[in-house]
């Protein structure tokens, strides 16, 4: 099979189930911000890998990998599609509020912006923690006009949480200053 289809060129895309929409449909927007989503939190993955200190947020990781592939598909579902994607359901949103729970017990209580920095992998954690919000506000646009199951918009307002628990974890693991916003 081609990479390349042609069928593109005029400014249309496919959705699963073949409905035929503009590029500029709010639900391509939706899969295609949570598919940049996937690619940063790939590297934060690759960066976390060979970090001892890092190493258990790897699986997790991971597994947020997986459960955004199939927020990307629900989001990139269109007429026609029937039972071809498998909802998400209520326990990812739970497992990431169990995790983010977790990490947050172990940390020391702050009232002030964190500023990101002070590791790449802090970064990173920021930048899946960004690129998520804004994955969030086009699926939530995408909602207005089609059917988006509500637990997608659950489980990306939870990710970038996530994301943001754990760029603070990251900061305690490698005993890095954790930078906070004082105007």
């Amino acid at each position: 099979m081609k990479v390349y289809t042609k069928s593109g060129d005029g400014g249309t895309t496919s959705l699963v189930g073949g409905e035929r929409v503009p590029k500029s449909d709010e639900r391509v927007e939706a899969y295609g911000t949570v598919d940049e989503l996937m690619a940063f939190t790939a590297l934060l993955t690759d960066r976390m890998r060979h970090t001892e200190a890092l190493a258990p947020a790897v699986g997790e990781l991971e597994q947020i990998l997986s459960r955004l592939m199939g927020v990307a598909a629900l989001l990139a579902t269109g007429k026609g599609a029937g039972e071809k994607v498998a909802p998400l359901g209520a326990e990812p949103v739970a497992w990431l509020e169990e995790r983010i729970d977790a990490m947050q017990a172990q940390l020391p209580p702050i009232t002030k912006f964190t500023l990101p920095g002070g590791d790449e992998s802090v970064s990173l954690c920021h930048v899946c923690r960004t690129v998520c919000r804004r994955a969030e506000r086009a699926a939530l646009r995408a909602a207005a006009l089609h059917k988006i199951p509500a637990d997608v918009l659950a489980y990306l307002n939870r990710l970038s949480d996530y994301f943001y628990l754990l760029g603070r974890t990251t900061t305690a693991r490698l005993n890095v200053e954790e930078r906070l916003w004082i105007p």
